[in-house]
């Protein structure tokens, strides 16, 4: 039953009361007769006020409209494509005698496309099912030891440890690594906050480092003038931790000669960056550690857990030995150290140890997608996409695109609303450390006197969807609505 119906007579404040409290956000108007006369949303109230309506006028001042609506007994398809031809998201349907009986909504009729949803597979139920059936739910188990060691092929690396988070992970690191309260650590500028956040855990203090045009990355150029900077000035940071943004490896090369040189360890955050490689080698594999995420969505999942891996199998024992309380070798509890809850459990790793046998397809179903985006939108000038680093090759977590505000004039944020309204899920890429509330007090070195690369692609960029399992067709839907946004916002 439609109940956000009014009459020609109503006024303009009843139509706002409507929408208000329409789970569509708009209103049906009909003739006493009950006859369809037009629909109203907010915008079109909002023109007419700012041309000088006044909300107890009523309904019929607003320009005149003719309302899209189909026939009882028309099909899906033919709905869809009404709604595709009109730019809309909703159809009134109508009887013969064009009194309005429903509503048909995008939403109905297609799927929303989300961002990155996981991708899971048959191989991950029998993992969990084989838990279930040995009774192996605990923090241990034969998955989580086989998890770790398939995670050591992969990355080809000595040693894994799989916990509870990406963050678990990074906050390991630090205990490890020994960083103390009021040692500096320096830290990727554009990243999620996780990147950052275990630097306070041990009350150090975050030392922010920007971008690099093209990959978006750490800057080189930056990490080197603030080394110099704080040599000079005899307070060297305790730590470099380099994000891989967006699954695009960092100029590790560059990064990891100014890190020897000065000797002070890398933490790779390579959350996103599982299956990219630099230099033929394993994102991960570079620093002295590193750390990925298994959240819901990354390349592969857990369903929320993350890993710490590294060519020292010292410093992985002894985050192991952090993560599991540090428990003492005793046969009663002893613990001497301050230590965490952080192991993952045997039934998130079976869907992990599923989840990895599929890297490959996911990486490559991914980078098929940032092909396709790249070559779908190409004519389209001032569109940037984020470039690997040299000799490296991403695994393209997410596609994000840069919008030249010479070429649109217009936010991210504009194009983000326009797509929510058709189902598709976008979001801005990551609001800068320096710009947060929680790290805007510390320190930034930038990438050059004039160049804040970061803040620049924070205010121009938006993430499209990217799910290794999205299709070709939902595919050219998000391409064909972003093109006629993009031509209609310019």
């Amino acid at each position: 039953m439609l109940t956000n119906l009014l009459k020609t007579t109503a006024s303009i404040s009843e139509a706002l009361n409507t929408i208000n409290d329409s789970d569509n956000k708009i209103c049906l108007v009909t003739e006493p007769d009950g006859r369809l006369a037009r629909v109203v949303t907010d915008g079109d109230i909002r023109r007419a006020l700012i041309d000088g309506a006044t909300t107890e006028d009523a309904i019929s001042v607003l320009p005149p409209t003719d309302p899209v609506t189909c026939g009882v007994k028309a099909g899906e398809a033919d709905i869809l494509s009404l709604m595709i031809s009109n730019d809309i998201n909703i159809v009134v349907v109508v009887n013969e005698a064009n009194h309005p009986v429903s509503l048909v909504s995008r939403s109905m009729l297609e799927p929303n496309v989300l961002l990155s949803p996981p991708h899971m597979g048959e191989r991950e139920r029998i993992y969990v099912g084989n838990a279930f059936e040995e009774n192996w739910v605990a923090p241990a188990g034969p998955h989580l030891a086989k998890f770790e060691h398939e995670l050591e092929k992969v990355t080809g690396l000595e040693a894994a440890l799989a916990v509870s988070s990406g963050t678990a992970a990074l906050h390991l690191a630090m205990r490890v690594l020994n960083v103390k309260a009021g040692d500096r650590v320096y830290v990727s500028d554009l990243t999620f906050a996780a990147s950052a956040q275990p630097i306070l855990y041990e009350n150090a203090v975050p030392v922010l480092i920007d971008s690099e045009p093209g990959t978006w990355n750490m800057s080189p150029e930056a990490l080197a003038r603030k080394l110099e900077k704080d040599k000079t000035l005899g307070v060297l940071p305790a730590a470099i931790i380099v994000v891989h943004i967006y699954g695009q490896c960092a100029n590790m090369e560059r990064i990891c000669e100014l890190a020897d040189f000065y000797g002070i360890p890398i933490v790779e955050d390579a959350a996103e960056s599982l299956g990219a490689t630099y230099r033929n080698s394993s994102s991960g594999a570079h620093g002295t550690l590193a750390a990925f995420s298994f959240n819901g969505n990354k390349i592969i999942t857990t369903g929320g857990g993350g890993a710490l891996v590294s060519n020292n199998r010292e410093l992985i024992e002894l985050a192991r030995y952090l993560s599991t309380q540090g428990r003492d070798a005793a046969l009663h509890y002893q613990h001497e150290k301050v230590a965490y809850n952080y192991r993952m459990s045997n039934i998130l790793a079976g869907i992990g140890r599923g989840q990895l046998a599929l890297l490959g397809e996911r990486v490559e179903a991914r980078r098929h997608i940032f092909d396709r985006y790249r070559n779908g939108l190409k004519d389209i000038p001032g569109i940037r996409f984020q470039e690997n680093s040299p000799n490296s090759q991403g695994n393209r977590w997410l596609t994000v695109v840069d919008l030249d505000p010479d070429e649109f004039g217009l936010h991210p944020y504009q194009v983000i609303k326009k797509l929510g309204q058709h189902g598709i899920e976008c979001r801005p890429a990551w609001k800068p450390m320096h710009l947060q509330p929680l790290f805007r007090r510390y320190e930034i070195e930038f990438h050059s006197e004039h160049e804040y690369i970061a803040g620049e692609h924070f205010l121009r960029s938006l993430c499209l969807p990217s799910g290794s399992s999205m299709t070709e067709d939902a595919q050219d839907r998000i391409i064909g609505q972003l093109r006629k946004t993009l031509k209609r916002l310019a």
